[in-house]
């Protein structure tokens, strides 16, 4: 079962513990007649708003932090008197009453935290005051990994309190197991700039130094402008801040990089760019686009022995921006590109292609892989679609 059809479950059970406990309180009092909605509908709604309040921050993985802000929600979910949160080596949080109780908290975890099985045990307490009398405490496990634990705080024993605490716990944990996956994510996207930024040919920075060093005497002032531009055009694509860039920034990086090309090919190297200024704000993934340009110039130019031209268009679309880019060089085996975007390739066969691909589906969903049409001699055609707005994706 996946994380997230785990994590319905969990929640169903949740929503049935809080819906009764919470029905139970509004049951206790009279409603008045402003109220909307049935004691049993407003114990869901309550339930549900305070696991959703819970998430956000245990989606940034176990941390003092993440445990300070999401003790509170936790806490009222189990309608406990007390609730205490910790690692595997100290308490980050203590929500509720009986706070001394929280120096005692490693010892009475210490072999939960070897074996990753529940336990319950009797809270002693000199103070004749104090609430807390028994507790039950679950494992917070990933990966069978366990990172900490979830301990529940009553006056007295309860087995219903014991398995709220367990369904509690499986929830924290499913956040925590999509915070994994999170980091994950972001570990493989940097991967895979890094995959690019690799591919960034040192032929192409030598032949770049070259065309400008060859305008030291003659151009001096193309020297300089030709310099600038290689110096911005590396900048970008080391930058070492944000997965996703705008689309403004990206045709920028490769108006320089084609500037680059031009000084070094002269007249054998036409480009024709067309804009939409209003798709100029939509956010994509970084380094997604220049890649593709390179792919143009490379079978584009590099492999003819006359002129080339490189059309690239970014066109409204509706609810998405449409990016096309387009060669009129030596094309490639149909056969051959879908080996290339299966991965089949080889190390250094296609990387740019296979990478923008897989980033785009990974990002918007397989219905946004690139779309490309080429065959032997035809040149190559390909289309990047873009939704201008997507959760999560920002431009930085």
């Amino acid at each position: 079962m996946t994380g997230a059809g785990y994590a319905v479950i969990v929640l169903l059970a949740l929503l049935l513990f809080g819906t009764g406990l919470l029905a139970g309180r509004r049951t206790a009092r009279p409603v008045r007649t402003s109220d909307v909605g049935t004691p049993v509908e407003h114990a869901t709604f309550e339930t549900l708003h305070t696991a959703s309040l819970a998430a956000p921050p245990l989606r940034a993985g176990l941390t003092e932090e993440s445990a300070r802000k999401s003790a509170r929600r936790l806490r009222s979910l189990l309608g406990t008197d007390a609730l205490c949160l910790t690692d595997r080596e100290r308490v980050l949080v203590w929500d509720g009453a009986g706070g001394h109780h929280a120096r005692h908290v490693m010892e009475e975890v210490e072999d939960l935290l070897a074996g990753g099985r529940d336990t319950a045990f009797r809270s002693e307490c000199d103070d004749l005051d104090c609430p807390l009398r028994w507790a039950v405490a679950v494992p917070l496990t990933v990966d069978h990994r366990v990172l900490g634990a979830l301990i529940a705080y009553a006056p007295r024993e309860s087995a219903v309190l014991a398995r709220a605490a367990g369904e509690v716990a499986r929830w924290v944990c499913v956040q925590l197991e999509l915070a994994e996956l999170d980091r994950s994510r972001t570990q493989l996207i940097e991967a895979e700039i890094r995959a690019l930024r690799a591919q960034i040919s040192p032929h192409f920075i030598f032949n770049s130094l070259a065309a400008i060093a060859s305008f030291v005497r003659t151009d001096p002032e193309q020297a300089r402008e030709l310099l600038l531009e290689f110096a911005d055009f590396t900048r970008y694509s080391f930058r070492s801040h944000g997965d996703f860039t705008t689309l403004a920034d990206e045709l920028h990086s490769i108006d320089q990089y084609l500037a680059l090309v031009r000084a070094r090919f002269g007249e054998r190297l036409s480009v024709t760019l067309q804009v939409a200024p209003e798709v100029l704000p939509v956010a994509l993934p970084f380094l997604c686009l220049q890649p593709l340009v390179e792919n143009a110039v490379k079978h584009g130019l590099e492999g003819a022995v006359t002129s080339s031209r490189i059309t690239i268009s970014a066109l409204d679309a509706g609810s998405e921006a449409e990016v096309v880019i387009e060669d009129d060089g030596t094309g490639m085996d149909p056969g051959r590109l879908r080996h290339i975007l299966r991965g089949e390739g080889g190390k250094s066969t296609g990387i740019g292609l296979l990478n923008v691909d897989e980033r785009l589906r990974q990002v918007y969903g397989d219905e946004y892989g690139l779309v490309i049409e080429t065959g032997i001699g035809a040149g190559m055609r390909i289309t990047v679609r873009l939704p201008k707005y997507r959760a999560g994706v920002h431009g930085s």
